[in-house]
C-alpha cells in the first residue's frame, strides 16, 4: 500500500485536476475582464483570483477533510439540505448547464467561424454535438484511465498551445493596456470577486472529488490521510496552473483593444487575438485549444456526475448513468448557447455563495464546536440573499428587491450574503449556547 507518489505521478495527477478545471468556458471570462477593466485589470483580477482560483484550493482541502464527498459536507446543515444541494450541484455541473455550455462554446468558436453563411447551422450543431458528446462518452467509459487521457496526453498539448499564444502576446504585445470601462470604474475588487463565480471552479471542485479520489486509489493510495494529502498536493499544482492561466488570459484581453477592438465575449477576444498574433494558423491553434479544453471538461463533468448518481441511485450502473446524462446534455445543447447562458448566471449566484459558506464552515468547524445551529443559521442567511441575487439576475422584481434590501451592507455589490451569513452564524451560535445544546453536527472526518 502506497503512502505517497513519486513526483512524476503526482504531477500527472495535478495536471489531470488542472485539465478537469480548465474548460472551454473557463478561459473566456478573464480576457473579457481584461478588455473592460483596462488599467484596473490587476485590481479586478485579485478579486477574480480569490473566487475563481484561491477558493478552489480551499474547496479541495475542505472536500479532502470531509471525506471526499460533497453530500457529507452539505449534510452537516441537514440531511435533506445535503441531498437537495448535492443533486442541484451535480445536475448544474453536468447535463443542465456545463456540458451543454461547453459543447456549444466549442461549436461557436472552433466550428461556426469556418462555416459558409448559407448553411443550416442548427443541423450542423446537432451533428457536431452528437459526435462531440459521443466522444465524451467513449473517453468516460473507463474512469481508471482518466489520468492517461487527461494528465499525460491531452493536457500537455493544449497547455503547449496556450504557452505559444501567451508567449507571443508578451514578446510582441498587441497594444497598450486600455482605459477602464463600465462596470470596472468603481468597486473594482468586488466586481472581479463576483466575476470569478463564472469560472464555476469552486463548484467543480465539489463535483470532481469522487472521480478524482478514484484516480488516486488506482495509483495504490487508499488510506484516508494519504488520499487527502495527495489530493491537496495535486490541488496546489492545479491552482498554480490556473493562476498563471487566468493572469495570462487577462493580459491578452487588456492589451488587445488597439489591435482587435472591443469584443462581445472572451471567445471572440481569443479568436481574434490568435489570428492577429499568428495569422490563419492562430485560428487553428485556438480552435484546437478550445476543442481540447472542451472535451476535458465534458469528460470530467460527465464522469463525476455519473459516479455520483451511481452512488446515490445504484439501481442504474455507472455506464447507464453516462448514457442517460449524455442524452440529456445533447438535448439541452441544441437549444443554443444564448439560451443556455441565459439560465446560467442566476444558478451560479445561488450556488456559489452557499458553496463558499460551506468551505468556511468546514475550516472553522472546531471553533464553534460543530453546532448544527451554526450551519443552519449561516446557510439560511447566505441562502436568503443568494436567492434575492438570483432573482434579480433573472430580471424578477428587480426594483422591489433593490429598494427593500438596500440596507444590507454590500448588497448592491452582489456580496450582501457575507453580511447575512455572518449574522446567521452568530444567531446560531448564541442559540446553541443559551440552550446548552448537546446535539451537534456530525464531526468532519480528518
Amino acid at each position: 500500500m502506497k503512502k505517497s507518489l513519486p513526483f512524476n505521478k503526482l504531477l500527472a495527477i495535478g495536471l489531470m485536476l488542472f485539465a478537469m478545471f480548465l474548460g472551454a468556458g473557463n478561459i473566456i471570462f478573464a480576457p473579457k475582464l481584461g478588455q473592460l477593466a483596462g488599467t484596473n485589470t490587476w485590481i479586478a483580477m485579485v478579486g477574480f483570483l480569490i473566487t475563481g482560483v484561491g477558493l478552489v484550493l480551499l474547496a479541495i482541502i475542505s472536500l479532502a477533510i470531509s471525506g471526499g464527498k460533497v453530500e457529507l459536507l452539505a449534510g452537516l446543515v441537514g440531511k435533506k439540505f445535503g441531498i437537495v444541494f448535492s443533486v442541484l450541484l451535480f445536475l448544474s455541473l453536468g447535463p443542465i448547464y456545463v456540458i451543454p455550455r461547453t459543447t456549444s462554446v466549442v461549436y461557436e468558436i472552433a466550428i461556426l467561424p469556418s462555416l459558409p453563411g448559407n448553411i443550416n447551422t442548427s443541423i450542423i450543431l446537432l451533428i457536431f454535438s452528437f459526435i462531440f458528446i459521443g466522444l465524451t462518452i467513449w473517453l468516460s467509459l473507463n474512469p481508471g484511465k482518466f489520468v492517461d487521457h487527461l494528465g499525460r496526453i491531452i493536457t500537455p498539448v493544449f497547455v503547449g498551445l496556450l504557452i505559444l499564444l501567451v508567449g507571443k502576446s508578451i514578446l510582441t504585445p498587441m497594444g497598450a493596456i486600455g482605459e477602464p470601462q463600465e462596470p470596472y470604474l468603481e468597486n473594482i475588487f468586488l466586481k472581479g470577486f463576483v466575476e470569478g463565480y463564472y469560472t464555476m471552479d469552486v463548484l467543480a471542485a465539489f463535483v470532481f472529488g469522487g472521480i478524482f479520489i478514484k484516480a488516486i486509489a488506482n495509483e495504490g493510495i487508499t488510506e484516508k490521510k494519504d488520499v487527502s494529502s495527495t489530493f491537496i498536493k495535486a490541488g496546489i499544482i492545479s491552482v498554480i496552473g490556473l493562476t498563471l492561466l487566468q493572469l495570462s488570459m487577462a493580459w491578452i484581453g487588456a492589451t488587445s483593444v488597439d489591435a482587435i477592438g472591443m469584443r462581445d465575449n472572451g471567445g471572440e477576444i481569443l479568436a481574434w487575438s490568435s489570428e492577429y498574433l499568428f495569422g490563419n494558423i492562430g485560428l487553428l491553434m485556438i480552435g484546437t485549444v478550445i476543442f481540447l479544453t472542451g472535451i476535458t471538461t465534458n469528460i470530467a463533468c460527465l464522469s463525476a456526475v455519473a459516479e455520483y448518481f451511481e452512488r446515490q441511485f445504484p439501481k442504474y450502473t455507472y455506464k447507464q448513468w453516462l448514457y442517460m446524462l449524455a442524452f440529456g446534455s445533447l438535448i439541452i445543447t441544441n437549444f443554443g448557447l444564448a439560451k443556455i447562458l441565459e439560465l446560467a448566471s442566476p444558478v451560479l449566484l445561488l450556488l456559489y455563495p452557499i458553496s463558499i459558506a460551506l468551505i468556511v464552515l468546514s475550516f472553522t468547524h472546531k471553533w464553534f464546536k460543530g453546532y448544527q445551529t451554526v450551519y443552519v443559521g449561516t446557510i439560511t442567511g447566505v441562502g436568503f440573499v443568494a436567492v434575492l441575487d438570483a432573482l434579480k439576475d433573472a430580471g424578477i422584481a428587480v426594483n422591489f428587491i433593490d429598494q427593500t434590501f438596500a440596507f444590507i451592507p454590500l448588497f448592491a455589490n452582489g456580496a450582501g450574503w457575507i453580511t447575512t451569513g455572518l449574522i446567521g452564524a452568530v444567531i446560531g451560535l448564541i442559540y446553541a449556547k443559551t440552550k446548552d445544546m448537546e446535539e451537534r453536527a456530525l464531526p468532519i472526518e480528518n
